[in-house]
């Protein structure tokens, strides 16, 4: 099942419109052996969203730490979020009908308005920020760094940047 899902989010990336036959050639299977597994190309979109939303969690649940300044939890988030964007960029944009993947997402960002907690404690946010602000800019740069021209380069270059920007903005 993960050689269709990661072969359909290959052919999907490059090609949106592609059909079930062309993921099951990408896949390396027959295309029936696609159709059992999913009864049809929005299953099959949906299961990849389910996938890459655990794996999204994963990353955020993996980097993320409270005995670590905040600072470096930022940072390490950011670098796992990325990379899980970056792989899995179409299934990320999609919205799935599973009530569980909108659960994870409500975890997540539960944890990023703690973290954002604990960075404006830490004085790296002004303590005056609207942190729901803070966070919308920051998953917008997130979208941004994983769709954009960039995306190749290092995931922890890419989070160095990203966070400069976030904490910093473009001023001196």
């Amino acid at each position: 099942m993960r050689a269709i899902l990661e072969a359909a989010e290959r052919v999907l990336s490059r090609n949106p419109a592609a059909g079930m036959e062309q993921i099951a050639e990408a896949a390396g299977v027959a295309r029936t052996t696609v159709h059992r597994r999913f009864a049809s190309r929005d299953a099959l979109v949906d299961a990849m969203a389910a996938w890459a939303t655990r794996r999204f969690a994963e990353a955020v649940e993996s980097a993320y730490t409270t005995t670590a300044p905040a600072l470096v939890t930022l940072h390490q988030v950011t670098a796992s979020v990325l990379r899980v964007k970056i792989d899995w960029g179409y299934a990320m944009s999609r919205t799935a009908s599973d009530p569980e993947v909108a659960r994870v997402h409500a975890e997540v960002r539960e944890r990023c308005d703690k973290l954002f907690r604990r960075a404006r404690d830490a004085g790296l946010i002004s303590a005056d920020a609207d942190l729901d602000w803070a966070r919308r800019v920051y998953y917008a740069l997130i979208h941004e760094t994983a769709t954009g021209p960039d995306q190749d380069h290092d995931a922890d270059a890419l989070a160095t940047r990203l966070v400069d920007t976030l904490l910093h903005g473009f001023g001196d």
